[in-house]
């Protein structure tokens, strides 16, 4: 059974259906030698935003498959260093959304009633009414930065609370922002013009330092600034500033550039509002994002695709659903050249066509490039670092797609080094079509022998008998040819291993010109 190590604490829940899919280790606080140390016996590793998955760790992790965080942000991976090694990480980013929704609305506010500084009061013996004299939030604007999962949910919640709500995201379009009745603006209109503003933006380059002196500068003194998003959206000292200065009214973050955040001089603010990265501590979005990363860790051990893959391509599940038989099929036709053909892989030209090319085929790209390449290399190939292998290794990459309809609905073309595989999916399941020039019907699972003989009397009965005689099995049989008494294909499908010293005995038959063994897909070794 694979074996998984979760290095944070996770909910029952996630660690009940992680048994399903192997055997289970849970520690707890672990440093990074120690991780080093113990990462190369496990197929996983599972964590949430305490434990560091660095390039070492990752480089130790020789079986490591797949890191799975229970939660959005991957800051805490080094996803560059997972996707070299070939190692999925994948992600829970639907558990917490509405956690970190309410907790931007808490924050809020905290912030507009003052609520965190009138309780210290209190509890401190003063009834300082006077100090603390809020604002409604009803009539104000508030602008999300970020009209993302958790941003879009914030919005609904800001329209029950009477407000206008104003948006940046240069990636949403204008149709999907009014669905939510939400107006799109630039940042610098959003900032000139929200009474409160919120970051939902991941911590990406472009958006390091995003809100920083002078985006803060463009700001109305009474405004107040919002992040629940990640540590380092927001510049620091340029926030002490505006809030020191009189500049900005006041600010409240769960998130921080260093955490725990130490001596930080934004803590010592009076209109500073703090809280411990607590936007998705809520026990409902726990057990979500542990059962929902435990999904996604599952579905890699068992050689699925992930609906929730940080370095590979995200797709919704009805695509994936899809594409799935055909990831499988044009894995197996590269695959298939290669035990047939042979030869150095220079280029690897692939032809999508029908229905089909209408798809995202970066999948089964890749899955060309697994089947192609994998024998040759002890890298282990997958949707995450195939094109990086290729390119690694010289190989040229050629996609052509043509939408019109031939005999079949999809079809799928492998071309290497002049031969041609094609193969479609017919009710789910992958089915080679062509071998050059010669039409087969072959679902490509199993044991097969692929002859090239002449086409006469005898050599396809020759052939049984010798099988028989070494007690091969054939479960089923096509023969194709380009012309009578000229050139033909065989392809048995036998129940069992065939050994060297029987093909050798099948390649001396009269009028065989070529035999091969070829092994397909999942084979059992009985």
């Amino acid at each position: 059974m694979p074996r998984i190590l979760v290095a944070d604490p996770l909910a029952e829940d996630g660690l009940a259906r992680l048994r399903q899919a192997g055997e289970v280790t849970v520690v707890s606080k672990l440093p990074e030698a120690e991780l080093i140390e113990r990462i190369p016996d496990f197929d996983a590793l599972v964590v949430r935003s305490e434990t560091r998955v660095t390039a070492h760790v990752l480089e130790a992790g020789r079986r490591l498959r797949v890191v799975g965080r229970a939660g959005v942000g991957v800051d805490n991976i080094d996803v560059p260093a997972a996707t070299r090694k070939g190692i999925l990480v994948v992600n829970a980013p639907r558990g917490n959304i509405i956690a970190a929704a309410e907790h931007t609305v808490a924050l809020l506010f905290a912030m507009a009633r003052w609520v965190p500084q009138a309780d210290a009061s209190v509890k401190r013996g003063e009834w300082a009414r006077s100090n603390f004299v809020g604002i409604e939030v009803r009539g104000k604007t508030l602008g999300i930065v970020g009209l993302g999962n958790v941003g879009s949910e914030v919005a609904k919640r800001a329209h029950g609370l009477e407000m206008e709500v104003v948006a940046y995201d240069p990636v949403v379009s204008v149709e999907r922002a009014e669905l939510i009745n939400v107006e799109l603006l630039s940042l610098k209109e959003l900032l000139a013009r929200s009474d409160f503003v919120t970051l939902h933006v991941p911590l990406v380059d472009a958006n390091r330092n995003l809100i920083g002196g002078p985006e803060l500068a463009l700001m109305k003194p009474s405004a107040r600034l919002i992040n629940t998003a990640r540590g380092g959206v927001v510049d620091e000292a340029a926030l002490y500033e505006a809030l020191t200065s009189g500049r900005l009214a006041a600010a409240a973050m769960d998130v921080f550039m260093a955490e725990p955040p130490g001596a930080n001089p934004l803590l010592e603010l009076p209109n500073f509002v703090a809280t411990p990265h607590i936007g998705a501590s809520t026990a409902e979005a726990q057990v979500s994002v542990a059962f929902d990363v435990a999904v996604e860790v599952a579905a890699v051990l068992a050689g699925e695709l992930p609906r929730f893959a940080v370095n590979a391509p995200a797709l919704p599940p009805e695509e994936l659903e899809y594409l799935r038989p055909f990831v499988n099929l044009t894995e197996r036709l590269a695959a298939l050249h290669g035990q047939l053909f042979g030869g150095r892989i220079g280029v690897i030209e692939l032809d999508f066509e029908g229905e089909l090319a209408q798809h995202d085929v970066n999948l089964l790209v890749a899955a060309a490039i697994k089947g192609a390449l994998q024998p040759f290399t002890e890298d282990r190939i997958n949707s995450v670092n195939a094109r990086l292998i290729a390119a690694g290794r010289g190989v040229k990459l050629v996609e052509k797609r043509s939408l019109a309809l031939g005999s079949y609905a999809s079809l799928v073309t492998v071309r290497i080094h002049g031969h041609e595989l094609a193969g479609t999916v017919m009710l789910g399941e992958p089915r080679a079509l062509r071998i050059d020039s010669f039409r087969v019907d072959l679902v490509p699972e199993g044991r097969f022998l692929f002859s090239r003989h002449e086409d006469r009397p005898g050599v396809v009965g020759r052939v049984g008998t010798i099988l028989g005689e070494h007690d091969v099995n054939i479960a089923s049989m096509q023969v194709g040819r380009d012309a009578p008494r000229a050139n033909a294909m065989m392809i048995l499908a036998v129940d069992d291993r065939v050994a060297p010293g029987v093909l050798e005995r099948l390649r001396e038959v009269d009028g065989m010109s070529d035999l091969r063994y070829v092994e397909l897909g999942g084979v059992s070794d009985s």
